[in-house]
């Protein structure tokens, strides 16, 4: 009688919906409770190709614009708790052109956070990410995209970091000279001796050592170096879509020992092989032909796969919204986070797990570098070291 009752009352319960897993619900629900961080967007560089000026007019975000993927209704809408925006200058500008470019990149992101400042809030450390959220605002962080940037000069890097910019990807798509770019042929081998200088005064400053972008070598050298858990702001796993950006299997196990954090992209031909190959083909075979999609499905696939290899502990979400032309199905802009949580609580993923994921995983590597910054102020001077004088050159 007493299992026929409960069989009774369960069908009833699923019948009336009640007892349902509600993924969407649960996905909202988990965006209030923790901050999701996203590792690298574009918007200030979108702003610059619609108005050299850079005038918050031509992309307005405080309400919507539809010929971008960020504004601030999305925003709200994807649950997003903190941004590092990216101050991007492309790898074809160098020396003290890009330095003067990345400083105006600098400057739109400090100019967007008063322009909206009932929506952002500038965030210099991790315990700044957790008040801005507290305070019901989007946590505004500076992300630099290439080592171009600071003309091989440390006293560059150093007032960047004043500047506000808390992490710096080694490279963008071409090498340096002190380092060598996943998308270029290897000059040096990894890091030369100015690179590990790089990433050790990196260290001092409390600046995360971004590894997107570069090349498996450098990635190597760089996890030698750093005494702090570096990051991959915008990369996928190579295992799962096999191009020179996403991270191969021996390096997410020595990010696991480092403590660092891969957070996985949203770039079509990093997410699906198919995509890719597609891509890889020539233009005029191309002609004619159905592009293939990638799928909110497979990013959540890359997730399972760094998850399997690396741990639940060093994975993170790196969109690279309004620096992609293409999008993944599922995931076409700011809004969409919230379906990617669904996908993983409907792949059995728990909830704590999830948050680290969304942000509390990336949060943890910004506290220990900034204890080891600590730590290492405490005994060693900036350093006033040349590349010509590490490297001869």
């Amino acid at each position: 009688m007493q299992i026929r009752l409960t069989a009774v009352l369960g069908f009833l319960v699923l019948a009336s919906g009640v007892g349902a897993q509600d993924f969407t619900a649960r996905a909202a629900a988990i965006h209030r409770q923790s901050p999701l961080i996203d590792g690298h967007n574009d918007y200030p560089w979108a702003l610059r190709e619609l108005d050299p000026s850079r005038d918050f007019n031509s992309a307005d975000i405080s309400k919507p614009v539809p010929k971008l993927m960020t504004d601030v209704p999305r925003l709200r809408h994807g649950g997003v708790g903190g941004q590092f925006w990216s101050v991007y200058t492309p790898s074809t500008m160098m020396d003290k052109e890009a330095t003067r470019v990345t400083i105006e990149q600098i400057d739109t992101v400090h100019r967007m956070t008063k322009q909206w400042g009932e929506t952002f809030q500038m965030a210099l450390t991790a315990d700044d990410v957790d008040r801005a959220f507290k305070n019901g605002k989007i946590a505004s962080m500076i992300g630099m995209e290439g080592g171009h940037s600071i003309d091989n000069s440390l006293p560059a890097l150093r007032m960047f970091y004043a500047l506000g910019a808390r992490y710096m990807t080694l490279t963008h798509n071409g090498n340096l000279r002190w380092a060598d770019a996943a998308a270029d042929k290897p000059a040096h081998g990894g890091l030369t001796k100015f690179g590990e200088e790089v990433v050790r005064e990196m260290n001092r400053l409390g600046m995360l050592v971004d590894l997107s972008h570069v090349s498996p070598d450098t990635m190597e050298d760089a996890l030698r170096v750093t005494e702090a858990p570096v990051i991959f702001s915008h990369s996928s796993a190579r295992a799962i879509c096999n191009v020179p950006r996403n991270v191969p299997d021996n390096i997410l196990q020595i990010v696991a020992k480092n403590g660092g954090v891969v957070m996985v992209t949203f770039v079509p031909g990093f997410i699906s092989q198919a995509v890719a190959d597609f891509n890889a083909k020539p233009e005029a075979e191309r002609k004619g032909m159905m592009a293939p999609k990638a799928t909110l499905s497979q990013v959540a696939d890359h997730i399972d796969h760094i998850r399997k290899v690396a741990g639940i502990d060093h994975i993170g979400l790196g969109g690279d919204f309004d620096g992609i032309t293409d999008v993944v199905e599922g995931l076409e802009d700011v809004s969409k986070y919230p379906d990617l949580t669904a996908e993983l609580l409907k792949r059995g993923y728990q909830d704590d797990d999830i948050k680290k994921i969304l942000g509390l995983n990336v949060m943890r590597v910004m506290r220990q570098a900034e204890k080891v910054a600590a730590g290492l102020q405490k005994t060693r001077r900036p350093s006033t070291a040349t590349i010509e004088q590490l490297d001869g050159r």
